[in-house]
């Protein structure tokens, strides 16, 4: 069976995936004062994070339109799989179902399935990973839907921001906790509960001390990681991920790790230095 996904650029695609021709992105695209940026190929991060750096405003985002999605849905695929960041942090989630039940008027005989990735970021690019497995393992459809919902249940989510002003902007923080972890120096260990809303794991004084208490908190609570790949996605820091990566492999064996960039929205949310680790 022919099939396709789809993931919002909040997810990063290896370059494997986007050769494999069997990924597409649905982009985002971003407002910053006067300029809009679409998180596309032509996105360029230091230049975005500049304009962030420079503004006084926060930067926001726009979800792709349920037509998008349709279009991404109609690639000849018999099985089409959309994943979105968390529906708690984005309409993204709500446009692919829309967008869903609008081509399935069109075309029927299209099975279609939107993954709430209750994540985002490199959490995205394990459920592609994720579905990529199961197709080629022969599932059905409806087998790969239950194995990969599964597999959300199963995932945890961790990151470090160097800084917390676009999450304190956007509403995801207290103004006063965001104030005084930035006055103080703090930096919280966050994560994402159940339902994809992203809440405080730990804190600790400095960004290194804050990494350490993250990969403690990784090896206490990963079951199983022979069977496990763990991503790591980081915003302008390469070195900074490479020691995360280190650090956890040092301490435990699992089945794959990898270190990708972040794109334009996990780079807008992340800013600059921020470290995301899924497993």
């Amino acid at each position: 069976m022919s099939y396709k996904i789809v993931i919002d650029s909040c997810g990063e695609l290896t370059q494997e995936m986007k050769e494999s021709g069997l990924y597409e992105t649905a982009s985002l695209t971003m407002q910053v004062d006067e300029y809009t940026i679409v998180d596309d190929e032509s996105f360029d991060q230091a230049d975005f994070l500049k304009k962030v750096a420079d503004s006084p405003n926060c930067p926001k985002s726009s979800c792709p339109s349920p037509e998008r999605y349709m279009k991404a849905y109609d690639c000849g695929a018999e099985h089409v799989y959309a994943v979105t960041l968390s529906a708690e942090l984005s309409g993204s989630y709500n446009s692919a179902i829309l967008g869903k039940n609008l081509f399935a008027e069109e075309k029927p005989e299209v099975k279609v399935y939107v993954f709430n990735s209750r994540s985002a970021s490199i959490g995205e690019t394990l459920i592609g990973l994720k579905i990529r497995e199961c197709e080629e393992a022969g599932m059905t459809f409806e087998e790969v839907v239950e194995a990969v919902e599964a597999y959300i249940a199963e995932q945890n989510t961790w990151f470090v921001l160097e800084n917390l002003d676009t999450l304190r902007k956007n509403g995801r923080l207290s103004t006063i906790k965001a104030f005084v972890a930035t006055a103080l120096k703090i930096k919280p260990l966050m994560g994402a509960n159940e339902n994809g809303e992203i809440i405080q794991l730990d804190q600790a004084r400095g960004m290194n001390k804050a990494l350490i208490k993250m990969v403690d908190s990784i090896i206490e609570k990963v079951e199983n990681p022979e069977d496990r790949i763990l991503a790591i996605s980081h915003c302008n820091c390469p070195d900074r991920a490479q020691m995360v990566k280190e650090a956890i492999s040092k301490r435990i064996g699992l089945k794959d790790i990898f270190i990708a960039d972040t794109a334009g929205i996990s780079s807008m949310y992340a800013n600059d230095g921020g470290i995301i680790v899924v497993c």
